[in-house]
């Protein structure tokens, strides 16, 4: 199940008895996923599966960097090119 951050602070409690019932809950920022909620006894099973291998804990915690890339500088405010592409 996915929920925006505005809706999982709007219905906590609701999203809460989700997860209590055994579902996952991932949490989206503007249609990004950026946590995932899990019922706490999945925690064990987590750690049993990084100690088997089979998942691995990040290297970083840093977010991906783009590399090899430039970054696009505008010449002017883009402000009026995004209300343009709005319309």
């Amino acid at each position: 199940m996915d929920v925006a951050i505005t809706a999982l602070r709007a219905e906590l409690s609701a999203w809460l008895d989700h997860v209590r019932a055994g579902d996952e809950v991932v949490i989206t920022e503007r249609g990004i996923p950026v946590a995932r909620l899990l019922p706490i006894d999945t925690a064990p099973l987590l750690d049993q599966l990084t100690q088997q291998g089979v998942l691995g804990k990040p290297r970083l915690s840093a977010g991906p960097v783009a590399r090899g890339t430039s970054r696009a500088r505008a010449s002017e405010p883009v402000s009026e090119f995004v209300t343009e592409q709005r319309r």
